[in-house]
């Protein structure tokens, strides 16, 4: 998106400058640097051990930075990074013994700061991934795919902008990673970001590559 200096509403910025990060003792990343705004989208790919999970785990906040400066350009002064942002790790990240509606309620209550006209009520959420049928399932009966889905609708009931997905695939047929990529398009067509750490074609046709560690 190039810089015209006329920004629309809501326009933010993810810059990352000579960001370094250890894992175990161990450094991962070094000097890197990019930089994502509204709508854009960038795939971080690499062989096992690269630093895919790192990075995004060190935009999440969730690992300390050796030394570099992340930013989200755009944002007010009331607004902490992490509030910006959403992270889909491996693990789903739900309650067994709740349902499925459950889960997002809980989500959209925990992560919910004032209301978004772009976050979705649970059953809507649930409509989207193809699971309204299980609404009242406990997700505890249900499948790895149909879990991997209600993560995602997880996404969908709180507006945040960053979306950093690591392989968001993970267990998914191929009706669902249709809806994955429809979802995708459709946050960034509401300025929306996305950083996906991944080994599989997601349909981001014009999506960015990061490839780590290509010279190691």
């Amino acid at each position: 998106m190039p810089d015209s200096g006329l920004r629309p509403s809501g326009w933010r910025r993810l810059r990352v400058d000579d960001l370094a990060v250890a894992r175990g003792g161990r450094r991962v990343l070094a000097g890197l640097g990019f930089s994502l705004a509204s709508g854009e989208a960038l795939i971080v790919t690499g062989r096992n051990g690269a630093g895919k999970s790192t990075l995004l785990r060190a935009l999440a906040g969730l690992l300390p930075r050796l030394s570099g400066h992340i930013a989200i350009e755009g944002a007010t002064e009331a607004e902490e990074p992490a509030t910006l942002l959403h992270y889909l790790a491996h693990a789903d990240g739900l309650k067994a013994p709740l349902s499925a509606r459950e889960n997002l309620e809980f989500w959209a209550q925990f992560l919910g700061e004032e209301p978004d006209r772009r976050s979705l009520a649970p059953a809507e959420a649930l409509e989207r991934v193809g699971l309204a049928h299980l609404s009242e399932t406990p997700v505890a009966m249900l499948s790895a795919g149909q879990k991997r889905r209600i993560a995602l609708a997880r996404l969908l009931v709180v507006f945040r902008p960053l979306w950093l997905l690591d392989e968001p695939t993970s267990a998914l047929d191929a009706a669902s990673r249709v809806r994955l990529a429809r979802l995708m398009m459709e946050h960034r067509a509401l300025g929306g970001m996305i950083i996906a750490a991944t080994h599989e074609p997601l349909g981001l046709e014009d999506a960015r590559e990061l490839a780590l560690g290509a010279n190691s």
